[in-house]
């Protein structure tokens, strides 16, 4: 990525305000602030899901010496295949080992895996049913793509240590928010995060951090959807 400093010099006008705008005035809005974690989970989730590859790349190292450990990072990538496709994963993948091998971070190697071949399907509409409601255990009986989503997205990824289901939810949120044409999968999740106790303040709080780096229309829909899956909840 062309480093800050030359948009400094190249931009200094709009830089000074951007910075200004994205880095204390939305940071620290009365009202609209998260922890740290929380803020670069979304952040990176966020710039992940509008496909921000070099916008990634300046952000982690920040991430990781502010809040999160490699193998939260890397769980967030993982995660994102099954909301974007590897397709689009793919240069993530390679932006974070190079940005954790140019920074000296280690690149976390241990098991995090909790599931097996066998129990994948099972442990994964067991996360479903947690996240959404019981009907979810017999959902994937709907047809073999409902089978993938229960045993693949939720049984593979969901289960896995490294983020917890509040946490994944979260990501998953942002991931739908930030590639926009997704928003009835936004309001469902939404729903979803609400059901774990990221209530609709915590999201819309979310959405206000995670501006600067999607832009006010995806945004303003992602509010939308908060709304939608809190009317549907009352």
């Amino acid at each position: 990525m062309t480093e800050t400093m030359n948009f400094h010099k190249t931009d200094s006008e709009f830089m000074e305000r951007w910075e200004a705008f994205a880095y204390n005035e939305v940071v620290n809005e009365p009202g609209q602030t998260l922890d740290e974690t929380t803020r670069y989970l979304a952040v990176l989730a966020a710039l992940i899901g509008s496909q921000s590859v070099d916008a990634y790349r300046y952000y982690l190292p920040k991430a990781v010496e502010s809040a999160l450990t490699p193998a939260m990072v890397k769980e967030v990538v993982y995660q994102a295949v099954d909301y974007l496709g590897f397709g689009r994963v793919f240069p993530f993948f390679a932006a974070t080992n190079e940005v954790f091998e140019a920074n000296g971070i280690p690149n976390p190697d241990e098991n995090r895996g909790t599931t097996t071949m066998e129990d994948r399907l099972k442990k994964g509409a067991a996360a479903q049913a947690e996240i959404f409601g019981p009907q979810m255990l017999e959902a994937w009986k709907a047809g073999h793509i409902n089978r993938w989503l229960a045993s693949n997205c939720f049984g593979d990824i969901y289960t896995r240590k490294g983020l917890d289901l509040k946490q994944r939810e979260l990501i998953t949120f942002c991931f739908l928010a930030a590639q926009g044409g997704c928003e009835s999968q936004l309001t469902s999740h939404a729903i979803g995060n609400m059901n774990l106790g990221n209530d609709k303040e915590f999201l819309v709080r979310v959405v206000s951090q995670i501006l600067p780096y999607i832009g006010y229309p995806r945004s303003l829909n992602a509010n939308r959807c908060i709304e939608n899956a809190a009317t549907q909840m009352a």
